[in-house]
């Protein structure tokens, strides 16, 4: 509770205000005789970092050079909120910290994976996900050898396995795979060691008590496949397919819910390896993506204001079209994942997609006004050009196709609300038109629709921007000028402005000189200029 407290006190008033006080008494806490006071200056650092990171910056070094030697402290609690400390660092301060002072908290996070006490070797484990989320390549590469090796001997430590913690195997699995990730080519030499562990995880943790160690270990094969490459990876490429396909087909326990999470991105990252070779696969995957990505919202409608309501767990409340309504999470964070899955199979087999080309559309075409989730369009947006491509490389796209394609783009421009979703219409539009041979390909009922369509969005946008401008004005007359609304309407406005940019990159496809570019200038002329970077904390 108390570190939330500074967290929120942290983000509220900025580094300026806080880090002063905080570092009056930080530095004393940590050289305490009382384990207790050493491992609060530890985490007290964890809680401000993120809402005084900027500032933080400046003080980097002297804060690095407060917590390493930490890492060597006679209490197993002080050294694992050491390891809490540095992987919130490296979260709040992602790829500063790293690319400064790598030097200084590899050696002490690789030296933490051998501590004695398994709690902090895997809290080390886990810092280590969050240093390397934000490291360049070349920085990891001269460390990969002795990480793998501990994180090795976490997974598999030989001597008695009874006395193997399962907690820690599964963030040894976790962390392999961000390394394997993170290191991408340099990750092969290890592969041969690693690959058979997991494919013997995978075949013998069967249990109910194994199922998060399982998932972690699909995940760890998927991303190590595609680090390492199909020419490394091919050998063992049927072995772990038959893997999931056994896992698929097995009676799943209606408990875990994560299951069919982690096995659809896993075979989404073994045709990421694989490429085109992954086709004859198809057939096994496809159905329950289909069935997925086709579901409709869960959804219920209520006669209370949603203020009024307390959301219940899996369940969010919103207002639409002036009812209130609670749609279950778990349901269309499903759909999405299923749509980005068909993003990556119909992007990485081109051509060999077509079998699915027709089904796939379908669905595709529909999600681009699915409104309770805005990745279950952004993904229905990037999708439908690379099914255009798919079917004119594979001499499959039929008139009709193109036909319901062009018509539902124009419809979604005409209707659509959200200016960051415009931009990806008017981006799809272009890509799609790009991919039949330019304007001149286009039916005059499309060219004149998209026109009328990009009208309307003037006008709305116009509406907007002017509206703000009164709002702004009357605020300023009665003595407001609230900060808050300002860099909200800023952020609103310079949303707006990409998606005026993204339309006039489409109006200029049909004509450089296109008389609507001047209205797209207005347009944007009627902005306030709100948006000028942040300023500091």
């Amino acid at each position: 509770m108390y570190e939330q407290s500074v967290d929120r006190l942290a983000c509220a008033l900025g580094g300026k205000v806080v880090l002063p006080p905080a570092f009056q008494y930080i530095p004393s806490m940590l050289v305490s005789y009382d384990w207790r006071s050493r491992h609060a200056g530890l985490m007290a650092i964890a809680a401000i970092a993120e809402g005084t990171g900027r500032v933080m910056q400046n003080e980097l070094g002297k804060i690095v050079d407060l917590v390493t030697p930490m890492f060597k402290d006679s209490h197993p609690r002080v050294r694992y909120a050491a390891c809490q400390c540095i992987g919130q660092l490296c979260t709040d301060l992602e790829e500063v910290i790293q690319e400064q002072f790598h030097e200084q908290l590899f050696p002490v996070l690789v030296q933490a994976l051998e501590d004695p006490e398994p709690r902090v070797h895997a809290h080390a484990a886990a810092a280590l996900i969050n240093f390397c989320e934000g490291v360049e390549r070349e920085i990891l590469l001269p460390y990969l050898d002795p990480i793998v090796e501990r994180l090795l001997k976490l997974l598999n430590p030989g001597g008695d396995q009874a006395a193997v913690k399962q907690y820690v195997q599964e963030q040894a699995v976790t962390t392999l795979a961000m390394v394997a990730d993170a290191s991408e080519g340099g990750f092969a030499k290890h592969y041969p060691t690693i690959m058979p562990l997991l494919l013997s995880v995978l075949q013998n943790a069967d249990g109910r008590e194994y199922q998060k160690l399982r998932i972690k270990a699909m995940e760890c094969a998927g991303l190590i496949a595609i680090a390492v490459g199909k020419e490394v990876f091919r050998p063992d490429s049927n072995a772990l397919i038959e893997q999931l396909i056994r896992i698929q087909k097995s009676p799943q326990d209606v408990n875990d819910t994560q299951l069919s999470h982690y096995l659809m991105a896993t075979w989404s990252k073994v045709c990421q390896a694989l490429g085109e070779e992954f086709e004859p696969y198809l057939p096994v995957v496809m159905p329950s993506i289909l069935t997925t990505a086709s579901a409709k919202a869960d959804i219920s409608v209520y006669d209370e204001d949603a203020e009024n309501l307390e959301e219940k767990e899996g369940w969010e409340i919103i207002e639409m079209d002036g009812q209130t309504l609670g749609i279950r999470t778990s349901s269309i964070d499903e759909k999405c994942q299923a749509f980005e899955t068909l993003v990556i199979y119909c992007s990485t087999l081109g051509s060999h997609f077509a079998p699915y080309l027709s089904q796939t559309l379908e669905i595709t075409l529909p999600a681009l006004k699915f409104y309770f989730h805005d990745g279950v369009r952004e993904a229905a947006a990037m999708l439908a050009p690379m099914l255009l491509a798919c079917g004119k490389q594979s001499n499959t796209l039929t008139t009709q196709m193109l036909s319901a394609i062009f018509h539902q783009l124009i419809s979604c421009i005409s209707t659509e609300h959200d200016s960051s979703f415009l931009s990806s219409l008017y981006k799809c539009f272009c890509d799609c038109l790009r991919l039949i041979g330019g304007p001149a390909s286009l039916s005059p009922e499309y060219s004149h629709g998209l026109m009328e369509a990009t009208k309307r969005q003037l006008h709305s946008i116009a509406d907007k921007r002017k509206a703000r401008t009164q709002r702004v004005q009357r605020e300023m007359e009665s003595g407001g000028g609230d900060e808050g609304l300002k860099e909200e309407m800023g952020m609103l406005e310079e949303i707006e402005d990409y998606a005026l940019e993204d339309m006039g990159r489409c109006l200029q496809m049909f004509d450089g000189n296109h008389q609507l570019l001047i209205a797209v200038g207005s347009v944007k002329e009627l902005g306030m200029g709100l948006y000028h970077g942040e300023e500091e904390d």
